[in-house]
């Protein structure tokens, strides 16, 4: 019998899951648990892969469950309860902005998040004539936003040492660390930091596990490990000296690709914490439940208006993966902010699948001069590093071939960065010489209701996936609700796309990112996690057999097999198939040559562990026989 729900909700939540069993793969966090919803992900078609990815996005803002609640959730009343308190001291360094800022920090798409929100919330303050007080902290610095630099965020003394420079000077700072597993070192020394300076510094932890479920594994470079600065944070919570927000959004769809939901769930909770802060203390009241709900609401109304367009989405899918399987290229190119999105979408394929940088590629259309903290660290640094309207014109639009496909991303209503329109006949250029090139392009349009595609423009593409938005009757901070609907959808159906595509091509197995390229320790146990589950060895043997493939061709030695976990990570970074040439390894007892025979043979990654798995007298389960320290971001 379903759930009584406490609160009216937009769309149609799952039940609680069976995720939430005490039970089920109880050793690891539950953003690396694998989700029951996509257990045959690698066996669905596209349509199937959008309507079960889609199910995953909707447990953001599932109710936690009345039967069993095991985990707080976005809905829970400690966490709503929290929300209110930590935008109430939001409020208190923007009634006083003299010596105030706030700092979102994190690595990877952490990171990447911490950019885009603190990019949205400088542009509404000046919008409203006011100061900016929004910085971000990303591992690796800028070049980390545009290019895919995960090994960054291992060190806790790089993430220490950013937050100093930019709070010099400062009386008042609210650092907001987001590490989606609770995982990320650099996100940990700077947590540790402001709780050891708590006369300057109000450290706020942004993640989905719950602390008991945080990685606990020593860090390289700190004496305390991620786990034991969330439950300081929690004791010193009592005081509201420090805050901790991290309901559980379940499993995500591709198991610890946590760039989709944790990404998502990122963006909603923070949005509307920062987005009720600022409304509320315009009027000179308190921030309420009631206006995070109302906010809240309008996230559920992105999901529904957003997959309503399923079949449109999944057609896309269909086509990246084409350009994909015939070596072509995708290319995303998004106006203003959606640009980020498409950004953060291209560089995290890197890791998630061992794809090429320019595999699938995101492209800023758009002034973004005040975006980037340190410019130039990112302007005339190679093409791994191209992102803006400049760069696409220089150096792919020569070069596109009808096997490529592009993606345009704009709104018809949305406000740029001057509060103009988005120029339509500037589109329609843009497009026209992309079409002398390709005929795969498509276009995600975000518009409103009463409005429509010119005729001129709409004749140009194939296909359009046509997003409407109802009318939003809020004030000023409307337009910025509608701006982050837009962004979110946007992101929710290029996360479909890509990873989606990747799975038509087989990378994939049931639910496991098999190809994942080994970019930091969290990696390194994500890795560690899957040849355990897939070939039912020890854990020693696993760690024997995946030093082997990362270190091949020199032979193991037992200082190598001592040496840190960065120091693999470092080497196997580098290298494509690690995991895959492990496992086979495992599957058949051979060695790394042998392993790369049988990869070789096979058409795709997961069609050779598949027939290893199943061949004459094998017999494996898919339940984790025996877990390694977990990881999580």
């Amino acid at each position: 019998m379903p759930a009584t729900k406490r609160f009216q909700h937009v769309i149609e939540t799952p039940e609680s899951g069976e995720w939430e069993l005490s039970g089920y793969e109880a050793a690891v966090p539950i953003t690396e648990k694998s989700n029951p919803l996509t257990r045959d992900l690698d066996k669905a078609d596209a349509e199937k892969i959008v309507q079960l990815l889609g199910q995953c996005d909707a447990e953001i803002f599932q109710e936690e469950g009345q039967a069993m609640p095991a985990y707080q959730r976005l809905y829970s009343e400690s966490v709503l309860t929290t929300m209110v308190q930590v935008a109430a001291k939001v409020q208190d360094v923007l009634k006083e902005p003299d010596g105030g800022l706030v700092v979102l920090s994190g690595g990877g798409t952490s990171g990447r998040m911490a950019f885009l929100i603190s990019v949205s919330f400088n542009q509404l303050m000046r919008g409203l004539g006011q100061k900016p007080l929004y910085t971000y902290l990303i591992a690796g610095g800028d070049r980390s936003v545009v290019a895919s630099r995960e090994r960054t965020e291992d060190s806790a003394l790089h993430g220490i040492e950013e937050l100093k420079k930019v709070a010099v000077g400062k009386k008042r700072v609210i650092v907001i660390g987001i590490s989606v597993g609770l995982s990320a070192p650099f996100v940990a020394g700077q947590m540790d930091y402001c709780m050891d300076n708590t006369a300057v510094f109000l450290p706020v932890l942004v993640g989905f596990n719950p602390v008991s479920m945080a990685r606990n594994d020593p860090i390289e470079d700190w004496n305390s490990t991620f786990r034991q600065v969330a439950e300081r944070m929690q004791k010193m919570q009592e005081k509201q000296e420090a805050f901790v927000l991290n309901p559980a959004v379940g499993p995500e769809g591709l198991s610890g690709s946590s760039r989709m939901k944790g990404g998502s769930a990122t963006k909603v909770l923070l949005e509307t914490l920062l987005l009720a802060a600022h409304k509320t203390v315009d009027r000179g009241i308190a921030a309420s439940q009631r206006c995070l709900l109302q906010i809240l609401r309008t996230f559920e109304r992105a999901h529904q208006v957003t997959y309503s367009q399923s079949s449109k989405i999944a057609t896309l899918m269909k086509q990246v993966s084409t350009s994909l399987q015939k070596k072509g290229r995708v290319h995303l190119v998004g106006w203003q902010t959606l640009g980020i999105i498409a950004i953060m979408d291209g560089v995290e394929c890197i890791h998630t699948f061992g794809a090429d940088f320019r595999d699938i590629r995101g492209f800023l259309i758009g002034d973004h001069s005040d975006m980037f903290n340190q410019k130039a660290e990112i302007v005339n640094q190679g093409p791994q590093f191209s992102f803006s309207q400049e760069d696409f014109m220089t150096s792919i639009l020569p070069s596109l071939t009808e096997i490529d496909s592009v993606v345009f991303i704009f709104t018809l209503d949305g406000k740029g960065k001057d509060g103009l329109w988005d120029n339509l006949t500037e589109v329609q250029t843009f497009v026209e010489q992309v079409k002398e090139k390709t005929t795969n392009i498509q276009a995600l349009v975000h518009s409103t209701v009463g409005q429509s595609l010119p005729a001129p423009l709409k004749k140009l593409f194939p296909s359009v996936i046509s997003i409407t938005w109802p009318l939003l009757f809020f004030e000023y901070e409307g337009n910025f609700i509608q701006k982050f609907q837009h962004e979110l959808s946007t992101k929710w159906v290029l996360n479909t796309v890509s990873t989606g595509a990747h799975v038509l091509l087989g990378k994939i197995l049931q639910n496991h990112m098999l190809d994942l390229r080994i970019a930091n320790s969290k990696l390194f146990w994500r890795a560690l996690a899957m040849l355990q589950r897939f070939s039912g060895q020890s854990k020693a043997l696993c760690i024997e057999s995946l030093l082997q493939a990362i270190h091949f061709p020199r032979s193991l030695t037992d200082e190598i097999r001592a040496a840190a976990i960065s120091f693999h990570v470092q080497i196997a970074h580098e290298k494509e198939q690690v995991i895959p040439i492990a496992l086979l390894s495992l599957l058949f007892r051979c060695s790394v040559p042998e392993a790369q025979v049988h990869l070789a043979a096979a058409p795709s990654v997961c069609e050779a562990v598949r027939n290893a798995l199943t061949g004459p007298g094998r017999k494996r389960s898919a339940d984790l026989l025996e877990t390694p320290q977990p990881a999580a971001q």
